[in-house]
């Protein structure tokens, strides 16, 4: 299908969805329908991961008030929640590039991202208790798990918008470049998880995840399930057999 607020492409197996709703990428219903629709496309597309990123001068200013509205609250509710779930459900990597203001909904988009990578202009909150609102997608519950408890509940009770270097001091990005290198950061980081056996990377996506939301011996189980597995691979004894012989492992087949 053609998309009107997003952009797609397939180079190299670095599946790129873009945001392109500029200058904002204010979300609406329909920028998020089409969300869906690519990262189901990029679930059954041939790569190692998705890199999502933005056009303009934001990552994503966050929903559009204009659907903030008590006729559309359960069909935004519907859309974001289907959209997050597309997002965790897909087994490639995610890397987040964010460029510039990440806020409310964009802030939740970008968390739902396995990696986040900054540049040093980016800006993250969760403004939305200043609106007479709890935050809708995800805030309450992803932020807690990634900057802890009480750094969450700060941020989400002031509705206290941080720069990029707080960001990444507290965990909430995992790298900080200059604004110029962003999408070459996101590319290297990329290429390095390129470079490992992909079944072995999406196990262990799916251990994380899975294991995040439940208690430590569901977690492992899920985990020694992935490890198994990977044990009946080609890459697994391909890889095992050049470190017993000191060589270099791969190019790897990821079958």
């Amino acid at each position: 299908m053609g998309y009107e607020f997003v952009k797609v492409k397939n180079e190299g197996g670095v599946i790129n969805i873009t945001l392109d709703k500029p200058p904002l990428n204010v979300l609406n219903i329909a920028m998020m329908e089409e969300l869906i629709l690519a990262f189901k496309w990029a679930q059954k597309e041939a790569g190692q991961l998705v890199l999502l990123d933005a056009a303009g001068k934001a990552f994503s200013a966050g929903v559009d008030v204009a659907d903030h509205t008590e006729d559309k609250v359960d069909a935004m509710i519907d859309v974001f929640d289907r959209l997050l779930i597309s997002m965790f459900d897909i087994d490639k990597p995610i890397v987040c590039a964010v460029n510039g203001a990440a806020l409310g909904g964009g802030c939740e988009l970008a968390m739902a991202c396995d990696i986040r990578i900054a540049g040093t202009k980016a800006k993250f909150g969760q403004p939305e208790v200043g609106l007479g609102i709890p935050p809708g997608f995800g805030g309450t519950q992803r932020m807690p798990r990634i900057v802890g408890l009480s750094k969450a509940k700060e941020l989400i009770f002031t509705a206290q918008t941080i720069g990029a270097d707080e960001a990444y001091r507290i965990g909430l990005v995992d790298q900080l470049v200059p604004d110029e290198e962003l999408m070459d950061s996101a590319l290297a980081m990329a290429d390095k998880i390129a470079q490992n056996a992909q079944i072995a990377v999406r196990g262990s996506k799916a251990a994380i995840n899975n294991g995040m939301q439940s208690d430590i011996k569901t977690g492992t189980a899920f985990e020694s399930q992935a490890f198994a597995l990977c044990f009946s691979t080609e890459d697994q004894k391909n890889a095992m057999t050049a470190f017993v012989n000191k060589e270099k492992a791969g190019p790897f087949k990821n079958k």
